[in-house]
């Protein structure tokens, strides 16, 4: 049994552990999705709000308002056609301005009529063309703006046994991705997401973490898996896949958001702090954590009832907050522990982590770099949201296909 350690008392953590934590927090970044800032609902109802942008310029300039009173959310995600503009140098030079840059280009292959059985895995060889091309021109956007990942999601599948050759969809699925594959610039990178259903419900061409393993390790170094927190049966356990797909190199980034059902694109950690508190453990553990890690950190999430931006602050600020309680868990103590046999104190090593309050902490942290205390209360008194509500009048609120 377990009887040469001494495990650090939970007030031991909090006095002598947490500032050494927060050192590290320099390191992180959270990329925004622009679309977090249009307009959402359910699925069956996209509602309208005061101040939603109605430009990929005022998606911009909500994102750079939750980087300027959080410090955590530098880039920002785009997705095409959503996002199109006819000069995509001048947008990145226009978020630069706003202090933020350009990040993640994501393609779209999901609303056009003609992707109604699938668009890279499609049996015509039309639309097969039509879903690379798009692609292709997604790399090109990613030249003029300098972003460094293609991120592709499909919602390729079929709903009937039978209604198609699952072994021959998957074939023609590494064909169209090789040829994508083969138009990345050098430092690009591909990055494919998964989905275990919806809107294909008796199979779909990309539903788990292996499929996109997979398909990825044939195309080579530069094609990686992408995480979605929301995209698995529930009872996954999420944790273990960030653990394998670090072990394998193959983990190039996530989209965090949270679910108590299905895909439900909730505030990440809304439904299981103690979830994303093990996911960041992994993350740190396997050398995910930090700039130079290779892997990206993404909010992907719909506001339907809350504000935006107040939405997205909360959700990187819970991003923040359970990576601080991640990297106090005391590694040599949990080996030990481990090595020993000990079940209880191990797991009472990650519990003393998880319930340590590092919001006072967190708070002396943003002031000692001149961000306020308190994100969320500076963005009520602001008065951004009323500015906006004010000047965001007449024209097409952005949302889910504009």
């Amino acid at each position: 049994m377990f009887h040469g350690l001494i495990r650090p008392t939970l007030e031991s953590i909090k006095m002598t552990d947490v500032a050494e934590a927060l050192t590290r927090l320099d390191e992180l970044a959270i990329e925004v999705p622009s679309w977090a800032y249009g307009n959402s609902g359910t699925r069956f109802k996209v509602f309208g709000t005061p101040g939603t942008p109605r430009t990929v310029q005022e998606k911009l300039a909500d994102a750079a308002k939750v980087h300027e009173l959080t410090g955590l959310a530098p880039t920002v995600a785009l997705h095409i056609p959503w996002d199109k503009v006819d000069d995509y140098s001048a947008l990145r030079a226009y978020a630069e301005d706003l202090g933020v840059g350009l990040g993640t280009i994501n393609s779209n292959t999901f609303q056009d009529d003609q992707y109604k059985y699938g668009s890279l895995t499609s049996l015509d060889a039309a639309v097969r063309r039509q879903a690379v091309d798009h692609h292709l021109e997604c790399i090109d956007i990613m030249h003029a703006t300098g972003s460094k990942d293609l991120k592709i999601w499909l919602a390729d599948g079929t709903n009937y046994p039978g209604q198609d050759d699952m072994r021959g969809r998957q074939d023609r699925l590494a064909e169209s991705l090789r040829e994508i594959y083969a138009g990345l610039g050098e430092n690009q990178r591909l990055v494919l997401e998964y989905k275990f259903f919806e809107p294909a419900f008796y199979h779909t061409d990309v539903p788990d973490w292996g499929t996109s393993y997979t398909q990825t390790l044939a195309l080579g170094e530069k094609a990686f898996v992408c995480l979605d927190t929301g995209h698995h049966a529930p009872g996954t356990n999420i944790e273990f896949i960030v653990m394998q797909l670090l072990r394998l190199g193959k983990l190039g980034s996530f989209d965090f958001n949270s679910r108590f059902y299905a895909d439900d694109d909730l505030i990440v950690g809304a439904a299981d702090p103690f979830q994303l508190f093990r996911i960041m453990y992994e993350v740190i553990r396997g050398g995910g954590f930090g700039k130079e890690s290779g892997v990206a950190l993404m909010l992907d999430q719909c506001h339907n009832l809350e504000e935006k931006i107040p939405g997205q602050i909360r959700s990187v600020l819970n991003v923040q907050e359970m990576t601080a309680r991640a990297l106090l868990v005391d590694s040599d103590a949990l080996a030990e522990a481990q090595r020993e046999g000990d079940v209880l104190a191990a797991n009472g090593i990650f519990s003393d982590a998880f319930y340590t309050d590092v919001r006072p902490a967190l708070a002396q942290w943003r002031e000692s770099r001149g961000l306020p205390a308190d994100p969320m209360n500076a963005y009520k008194v602001s008065g951004y949201q009323k500015k906006i509500n004010g000047d965001r009048v007449g024209g097409q609120q952005a949302g889910w296909g504009a």
